[in-house]
């Protein structure tokens, strides 16, 4: 078993610390049992740790697995932009310049680029069509248009909401939400005259995480869902927690072969050894 493990703590989508949202990053040698990835997940209590470890498939550069404190999930963007920040930072000690991609046990091969505003990320869309759930609204506490997730790595649900105050005033219950199995993603159209297009709030208690700070797997599902409404291909998004971030979208391809690019920067907070 590894001894010490490179770390690192990273604010995804954020130019500063103490924005975005939190994730750690550890490059591993070879992968360690499940049980202790998880028990490193719940050690870090961050959203996401994000384990990486050279692909020998020739596929992807290399592999990404992703925990929160309680679970192993299926597709995290915010993670993956903080590891491809972490990998393409140092070209001399990992080999990559602008570009670096990651090959994933659910979510197919995941892309991260340099680009102006810092990185751009490439996820596979989330498709969702209207749907029933009364429970999921009851614990939001609004009633609005639901969405499910027909395709995609990650069960999902929009619901779709009239302003950007409703987004900044719920106030969900967390217990009921906790028996919910799926990320709830709420959303509406921003403010007129805001520097963005749309906003949101993403609750996934049943996952471990009350509230995500900023997600980018939920930009994958919104792009798409707020393209055929607005009829733009190109978005800026705020997601409205407490530490907040902003994101930028674009869609490229068609259907279930579309890809959402989400675009911003990233900053590293502490670098350094997490002992086992």
């Amino acid at each position: 078993m590894t001894d010490t493990i490179p770390y690192w703590h990273v604010d995804a989508f954020a130019a500063q610390p103490f924005a975005g949202n939190q994730a750690a990053v550890m490059v591993l040698d070879e992968w360690l049992p499940d049980e202790v990835l998880q028990q490193i997940g719940e050690e870090n209590n961050f959203a996401e740790t994000a384990f990486v470890v050279r692909d020998r498939s020739g596929e992807a550069d290399w592999e990404l697995r992703w925990f929160t404190p309680t679970d192993e999930v299926a597709l995290c963007g915010h993670a993956t932009l903080a590891s491809g920040h972490v990998l393409l930072s140092d070209p001399e000690r990992f080999g990559h310049d602008r570009r670096v991609t990651f090959r994933t046990r659910r979510a197919g091969i995941l892309e991260v680029v340099k680009a102006d505003a810092g990185y751009e990320l490439a996820l596979p869309v989330t498709l969702v069509e209207r749907a029933s759930h009364p429970d999921l609204l009851g614990a939001i506490g609004f009633r609005g248009e639901v969405f499910l997730s027909w395709y995609g790595a990650e069960q999902t649900a929009i619901v779709a909401m009239q302003s950007e105050a409703e987004i900044r005033g719920l106030a969900p219950d967390m217990t009921a939400l906790r028996g919910i199995d799926l990320m709830a993603i709420c959303t509406a159209p921003a403010d007129e005259g805001s520097d963005y297009d749309v906003v949101s709030r993403v609750f996934v208690p049943a996952w471990g995480v009350d509230e995500d700070s900023v997600t980018g797997s939920a930009h994958a599902a919104l792009a798409p869902f707020w393209a055929e409404r607005l009829g733009k291909l190109e978005m800026r998004a705020h997601q409205a927690s407490s530490r907040g971030g902003d994101l930028t979208m674009r869609l490229e391809g068609e259907g279930k072969d579309q890809r959402a690019w989400l675009g911003g920067p990233c900053v590293t907070v502490v670098e350094g050894a997490f002992r086992l």
